[in-house]
């Protein structure tokens, strides 16, 4: 079996070079991956810069992805925005895992159970947006494997994916790898948009998963939606 996952952060649907709020370039793009499960960082409620959209719905409708999830992680003068999880597959247990440090810009972790064939004790999905700092980003990993270990168990099917800003791509070999995750071995460049230069959207996987297909989103309007690149991954369950 084969679950199709796209992830992006799109920037409040605003795009990185034109700088307009145009949220159906986003909508279109994400139509056309016809991912199963789909992980957003950045994704505004209420705010003035994005027409007061509750942007969760807004997508969430437009693609038909009836189970969702959202969760503020930043407060704006008005409105808020934060990580978001859509999905036509079902899932339960959605937690918002604080990664926020001590004098740290606030972030998070949004994870919950995928209901998926072939593992009767399902997926577990953790949507990231790490931190500006190398160091900043290994602590916060490092607190997500606490959390995966003290609630969730060393043996469970586990995906870490999302906006991890992966600029030096040391995140695997330094935190990830020892505790038996894996990702591609070239990892797809999808910062900035227009013309990528660092890896900064990643997943990797633990348990009985392999990464069948793992690219950035290649065309205009992955160009131009955000100013990050969608990564689509195929990850195969067996």
């Amino acid at each position: 079996m084969r679950v199709r996952l796209a992830s992006w952060n799109i920037h409040k649907g605003i795009g990185g070079v034109d700088r307009r709020y145009l949220p159906e370039r986003i909508i279109e793009q994400l139509r056309a991956l016809d991912a199963d499960i789909v992980l957003l960082q950045e994704v505004d409620d209420g705010a003035r810069r994005s027409r007061f959209d509750r942007q969760v719905d807004l997508l969430g409708d437009a693609l038909r992805l009836p189970h969702r999830a959202w969760w503020p992680n930043h407060h704006l003068n008005v409105g808020r925005y934060g990580n978001a999880l859509l999905s036509r597959l079902p899932f339960r247990e959605p937690f918002n895992l604080s990664l926020t440090l001590p004098l740290h810009k606030k972030r998070a972790a949004l994870h919950a159970r995928f209901a998926v064939d072939h593992l009767p004790h399902g997926l577990w999905i953790f949507n990231c947006h790490l931190g500006l700092a190398e160091a900043e980003r290994r602590q916060q990993l490092r607190r997500i494997l606490r959390h995966i270990d003290e609630h969730h168990g060393s043996e469970e099917h586990v995906v870490i994916a999302g906006d991890l800003n992966d600029v030096w791509q040391q995140l695997g070999p330094a935190v990830l790898h020892p505790a038996g995750f894996r990702s591609v071995p070239r990892p797809p460049l999808t910062f900035p948009a227009f013309k990528p230069l660092r890896p900064l959207d990643r997943v990797f996987v633990r348990g009985s998963i392999g990464i069948a297909r793992c690219e950035r989103v290649e065309g205009l309007l992955a160009r131009t939606a955000s100013d990050h690149r969608p990564l689509y991954v195929e990850l195969s369950l067996s």
